[in-house]
């Protein structure tokens, strides 16, 4: 009987050929993201101009590919040219019309739009691209940093400026513990060359022989497929990409999320493989606890002691649940990752399964995810069919199956015994702990959950190991996170990065600042139930225990850029809305708490507040902490709690000045003409939806306030500033 290693092999075998049928090592690729936020975007469209182009075209050398999202949402539709031998091109905003001035020009004429690339436009597109770590545990022992020295070096050796680019990148994954501190690592583009270079000596090798003279210096290279390598192949000149680091997140944008087979070429059950040919489901979960993983749901449990209590339940019958009710407003990273890496996240799982020994694991995900639900659906079938899961899992003897269950939407059922209830067909409400499920879960048995994420990294952990994972984060917590970026930046989307990263990387950095041009006011961290840190604050690293310090939560990892024009008041008035919206009702503290906190905001912001509210909104936020049944009432204050402690001044200017200094809650607003601006061309007059305004022509007109609805309309139509707004 075949082995596991043979089995494996077979499959790996199976997948290789596969992929030689469909495509030619030396073809064009037109690479189409496809994902909900893609698709809403025209992704569809586009893809569809392309195989009518290419059919048109009569070429057997033009490939379309289909990927998952990269995470940059504010310029999808994207689409990547990949040529051989040629410097990889990503348009964005991509059309139909502008399909096919890539077709004709680009992939028929050679010469690429270097106006409608990715963060163009580009004048002079460079040949090489050399990407150098910049991670603190790589560079060159020496007075001069690698990046100095690069620019340098390059100029010694004659080559023209401008023909090679040289771009700060995040980790490659290439260092082992014997690495660590003693060399650094380049990767030199388009020939996806990466090398480890441990004096000035090899730097100067690899200028003279690759660079200069079109040799690959083959005793300096890295080999194999090092984590989040292909990744930065395609996106590294992109600087919203370069400097995360993608481990969750490393398929994304590169693979098919629908294709076993290319899920195969790039390690995929590699992880597996190794986990079942061992057989021991102590040095899994040994490894998983010294990799410092903890639960990216929000908990920060460490993933270790959870599986390890799963392990050492005595019930013969436990259960595996992956939680993927992702409901905070504006996260979508757990969506993006079923939708674009299905079976990474499946074969998580399957890992997770034999460390507890569970023989049966869920899907729990919220019905508004269709797609999500769909590519899962299709990883699971296509891992039955391919051996991967069920019975006999590659001839192990270990059995484990999926289901997947939908949630109708609800909040609290990403609480894990709400969950739990909603699965077994109850209503989601949460329960006392203890028990907690690990000891009595589902139908009563022992029961690990982890949500997407934390799925996503145990691949990862294996492949490359516990040290390797633990050495990218923090003393306290290893390994990356990935953060949905949103509100006044400039580059929203998924960016990825090593615990510890500081607020200030990844809003100014990677994000690019505000939209706005005015200040950052505060960073939003962990969706509704997270606090709001202040500017002052953001060189504060990001790691569960210091965003707790700071009066947020790291959350599931939404994170939302505040500037100057917003109330925090009002802010805190929305996520409260939401919260007393979403409260199941079970407990008192939360249910009249919630409710309570959101009619004081309301009076606030209403003009009605009075300075009692304020001390009333703090007594109500400590005891919903202290005495609420599950997270989401103990966590529902924080927006609130941490906006009066750094914000106090806007509280009292709503409730004593009667003024909104962000000019944001209508209420409060005071709209008047100053006379001495006002030339009477009765424009203001003319768009007020109440006739409020009087006064004759060329003449300075009068607000009457009494009737003022304080709409803005005026403001906005007033060309000669003679509108204030108070």
């Amino acid at each position: 009987m075949a082995t596991i290693t043979e089995q494996f092999e077979s499959l790996q075998s199976r997948s290789q050929h596969a992929l030689r049928d469909r495509s030619a090592v030396d073809c064009i690729r037109i690479q189409v993201g496809s994902a909900t936020c893609e698709n809403a975007a025209g992704a569809r469209e586009v893809y569809e101009e392309f195989r009518k182009h290419v059919a048109a075209s009569g070429r057997d050398d033009i490939m379309l590919h289909q990927t998952g999202c990269t995470g940059r949402c504010s310029r999808e539709p994207i689409v990547g040219i990949l040529a051989p031998a040629k410097m990889p091109v990503k348009y964005q905003h991509v059309t139909r019309e502008l399909v096919h001035e890539i077709f004709t020009q680009h992939i028929l004429g050679e010469e690429p739009l270097w106006d409608k690339v990715l963060d163009g436009p580009i004048s002079e597109p460079a040949q090489h691209e050399i990407l150098y770590c910049q991670s603190r545990r790589c560079d060159l022992p020496g007075p001069s940093p690698l990046a100095e020295l690069l620019p340098e070096k390059l100029r010694q050796a004659g080559v023209a400026e401008g023909t090679v680019r040289v771009t700060a990148a995040s980790c490659f994954g290439a260092c082992g513990k014997e690495e660590v501190g003693t060399c650094a690592h380049l990767l030199v583009r388009p020939d996806k060359t990466l090398y480890r270079i441990h004096n000035e000596e090899e730097l100067d090798e690899v200028i003279r022989q690759h660079v200069v003279g079109g040799q690959v210096v083959q005793p300096l290279t890295v080999p194999g497929k090092t984590v989040g390598r292909k990744f930065f192949e395609i996106y590294g000149d992109v600087a919203f990409f370069n400097r995360q680091t993608r481990v969750a997140l490393r398929h994304n944008g590169v693979i098919d999320p629908e294709s076993i087979e290319e899920y195969f070429h790039y390690r995929g059950f590699e992880a597996m493989r190794t986990v079942l040919t061992r057989n021991d489901p102590k040095w899994v979960i040994d490894e998983v606890t010294r990799s410092k993983l903890r639960g990216r749901g929000g908990g920060g449990y460490p993933t270790g002691l959870k599986w390890k209590m799963g392990h050492e339940a005595k019930d013969p019958v436990k259960y595996l649940i992956c939680n993927a009710d992702e409901g905070d407003p504006g996260a979508f990273m757990d969506r993006s990752m079923l939708e674009s890496d299905p079976l990474n996240v499946v074969e998580g799982m399957i890992i997770g399964a034999f460390a507890i020994g569970a023989e049966q694991g869920y899907f729990y995900v919220r019905a508004e995810y269709p797609m999500a639900i769909r590519r899962l659906e299709n990883a699971i079938a296509r891992c039955r069919e391919w051996g991967v899961l069920g019975e006999n899992i590659l001839g192990s003897g270990v059995r484990f199956d999926l289901e997947i269950r939908l949630g109708a939407g609800a909040f609290v059922c990403g609480e894990e015994t709400a969950l739990i209830h909603s699965i077994e067909g109850e209503r989601g409400q949460p329960r006392v702990r203890p028990p907690y499920p690990t000891e009595r879960g589902l139908w009563g048995h022992p029961t690990v959950i982890n949500n997407v994420e934390t799925f996503a990294n145990i691949p990862a952990v294996i492949n490359y190991g516990a040290d390797w994972f633990a050495r990218i984060g923090t003393d306290s917590s290893g390994g990356t996170k990935v953060f949905a970026l949103a509100g006044k930046v400039q580059h929203t989307g998924l960016v990825e990065v090593p615990m510890g990263t500081t607020l200030r990387e990844i809003v100014e950095t990677i994000g690019g600042g505000t939209t706005t041009g005015t200040a950052i006011k505060a960073v939003q961290t962990g969706g509704p139930a997270g606090g709001c840190i202040p500017a002052k604050w953001l060189d504060t690293p990001v790691d569960f225990d210091t965003l707790s310090r700071a009066g947020s939560i790291m959350g599931s990892g939404g994170m939302i850029v505040l500037d100057e024009t917003d109330c925090m008041v009002d802010i805190a008035k929305f996520f409260m809305t939401f919260s007393e919206d979403e409260s199941c009702g079970k407990c008192t503290p939360c249910r009249e708490g919630t409710k309570r906190m959101l009619e004081i905001l309301e009076r606030i912001t209403q003009g009605h507040g009075v300075p009692d509210d304020l001390d009333k909104l703090e007594r109500l936020g400590r005891l919903m902490k202290n005495a609420s049944l599950c997270g989401l009432g103990r966590a529902a204050p924080n927006p609130v709690l941490s906006t009066l402690e750094h914000y106090r001044d806007e509280y009292l200017a709503h409730v004593t000045d009667k003024q909104c200094p962000a000019c944001k809650c209508v209420a409060l607003l005071y709209y008047e003409i100053i006379s001495e601006k006002c030339v009477g061309c009765t424009v203001c007059a003319r768009n007020c939806p109440v006739t409020c305004i009087d006064g004759e022509r060329r003449k300075p007109h009068v607000i009457d306030q009494a009737r003022c609805i304080k709409c803005g309309k005026c403001f906005e139509v007033c060309r000669f500033d003679a509108v204030a707004r108070k």
